[in-house]
């Protein structure tokens, strides 16, 4: 087996921060000190690989040297842990509202676009939004504005 060490590119802060709220979460939970097999840090590092990179996390168990099973417990409280500091539902409805936002995506997914503010050209030649799919849901949701 060949070991290597790798760079997580995420800023020190963010491992650190992720660290202090595992470390709230285990004082919440009563767990005594020494009894986890990773400290609150290398847990963090863990949960920031698993987001960043995807890295499986058989991997990341085997990389931290502890089994299978604990490193899932180890995700989903990384999981749990980060989805607490997220404000619910209404609470970003209604940031959204008071910022002035002209729409929201309720998926929960995040995707990086260049292209929102762009114009281009239809195939019927109408300008339309270069981000617009032209698919039946949308054209339906377009008719009734």
């Amino acid at each position: 087996m060949i070991t290597y060490r790798a760079t997580l590119d995420v800023a020190d802060e963010l491992a650190h921060d992720l660290s202090r709220l595992l470390t709230e979460e285990r004082r919440r939970r009563g767990t005594p000190l020494g009894r986890r097999a990773l400290s609150p840090f290398k847990q963090a590092v863990m949960g920031l690989r698993w987001f960043r990179d995807r890295t499986a996390i058989p991997a990341l168990a085997r990389d931290n040297s502890i089994s299978r099973a604990t490193g899932y417990r180890y995700i989903d409280e990384v999981i749990e842990v980060l989805a607490a500091q997220a404000p619910d539902l209404h609470q970003a409805l209604r940031k959204a509202r008071n910022d002035g936002a002209l729409y929201v995506i309720l998926d929960g997914k995040l995707f990086s676009c260049d292209r929102i503010g762009e114009k281009t050209t239809s195939v019927k030649g109408t300008e339309i939004d270069r981000w617009y799919s032209g698919n039946t849901a949308n054209k339906a949701a377009t008719s009734r504005r």
